[in-house]
């Protein structure tokens, strides 16, 4: 086994024991208000760095699937609930959970935190569809559909374990 194959392994083990991959991050001066707050526009481009950071902890590589299978995730949806604002230099935590899969339809589910407190800052969801270049729909590829269906099973083990210990 190679490195990269030990590291893919380990995340795709972490993600699958916690059930969501983590990803940290800094707000920059850029990102925030005349409020001095977050615009919560910046949000939905944390949740995009969500999603690509938990597709890489997974084993995928978002990149290749564009290259490779010519396959893109539009987003066709995305919901956002703001708790408590995030401002310039606060270290967040961004939660990202593989929250189902239906053929070519993907949905992700997001929990933005503060480090320093683990405060909820945002909620959210996006939901994507599997498209070519062409913009027209087509199958998940076929790695991608086995990676998701391995994670929302461990899921669901662990649910199903968890009611059955209650």
């Amino acid at each position: 086994m190679t490195n990269e194959e030990r590291a893919t392994a380990h995340s795709l083990d972490g993600v699958l024991k916690q059930g969501f991959a983590e990803t940290r991050l800094r707000v920059r001066y850029a990102e925030t208000d005349q409020m001095g707050v977050v615009y919560h526009a910046n949000y939905l481009v944390w949740f995009e760095v969500g999603r690509v950071e938990f597709i890489r902890q997974i084993g995928l590589d978002y990149k290749r699937m564009e290259e490779e299978e010519g396959a893109l995730i539009a987003v066709v949806e995305a919901k956002a609930r703001y708790k408590a604002p995030a401002r310039y230099d606060d270290e967040l935590i961004v939660r990202t959970h593989l929250g189902g899969v239906r053929g070519s339809i993907v949905r992700f589910t997001y929990i933005v935190l503060r480090a320093g407190d683990e405060q909820v800052l945002c909620e959210g969801e996006t939901v994507h569809v599997v498209v070519g270049r062409d913009m027209k729909r087509k199958s998940m590829p076929a790695r991608y559909a086995s990676h998701f269906a391995r994670v929302l099973g461990h899921a669901a083990d662990q649910t199903s374990a968890a009611a059955r210990a209650e």
